[in-house]
Order: structure tokens, then sequence, then C-alpha cells
């Protein structure tokens, strides 16, 4: 008896699962990513990736990084995040509309100069953020930090 009432429980949870999939597959197609002119990296005119991208109402903007001199944190740190300030409102937001941000430190030494130019930088109600120091390599492009972010519109 025991056995059958969890059969029939797995089977009226994955059919509500599967009736709910493919309603938010069906939303998800209706309003696809959409492509603007001057938003795709390309090299060699091979589309490579976006700058951002959105579905609904969220913005996805992809990691910005510094890729100049002077080589400082505070100066790449400053340049980034004006990089994804410039990104999301061609996307049509803004950094108070920043949910979550991910940054990726060449050093995790850096970790208190990068502060001090990110604090403030997105309004009264910071974003929730993850921190991480990367592994041998670096940051792609010599630059000291990248950061990536999620807004909503």
């Amino acid at each position: 008896m025991r056995t059958e009432r969890r059969s029939a429980l797995k089977k009226l949870l994955l059919s509500a699962v599967g009736v709910t999939g493919i309603s938010f597959f069906a939303n998800a197609t209706e309003s696809a990513p959409e492509k603007e002119a001057g938003n795709i990296t390309t090299v060699d005119d091979v589309p490579l990736f976006s700058g951002h991208t959105k579905l609904g109402n969220t913005v996805f903007v992809a990691g910005k990084g510094a890729h100049i001199a002077p080589f400082t944190i505070e100066a790449h740190t400053d340049i980034v995040l004006k990089e994804l300030e410039a990104e999301l409102i061609k996307a049509g937001s803004s950094m108070a509309k920043v949910v979550k941000v991910t940054v990726y430190l060449n050093d995790i030494a850096d970790y208190k100069g990068m502060n001090e130019v990110y604090k403030g930088r997105f309004g009264k109600k910071p974003p929730v953020r993850t921190t991480i120091a990367v592994a041998k390599g670096g940051v792609p492009g010599d630059s000291l930090v990248e950061m990536d972010c999620i807004a909503y519109i």
C-alpha cells in the first residue's frame, strides 16, 4: 500500500513538473534572447558572444575586463564597472537594477582594492556577489579583474 502511494505521488509530481517545464520552455521561446546591432563581439567576422542578452525582463551581461594601462586594481575595477554600466544602459537597465555580480580577480590580494572602488556603485541596495580568485593563467586579456552581472529591466 505504501509503495503504491509513493508511486502515485511520483507520477503526479512528474506530470506536474512536465507540464510546468513545457510551459516554461514555451514561454522562453516566445521571448527568446534578442540580438542587437553592435551587441555581438566577433573574431574574424565570426560571432563569438553577445555583450548582453535578454530573456523576459532579465538582462545577462557578459564578463567585462580592463585590457589597458594603468595596471592597478583600482583603475581596472573602475574601467570594468563603467563598461558594465554602459552595457546595462544599452540593454535598457541600470546599475541600481543589478541583482547578481560575479567578480573574477587575477590575484586575491587585490580584493581590498577592488572593494574600495566597487562599493556604492550599485545604489542603496547592492546586489549579491560572488568573488573568485582565478587559477593559473589569470583573467583573460591581462585584466586584473573581470565582472559579469544579471539585472532586471
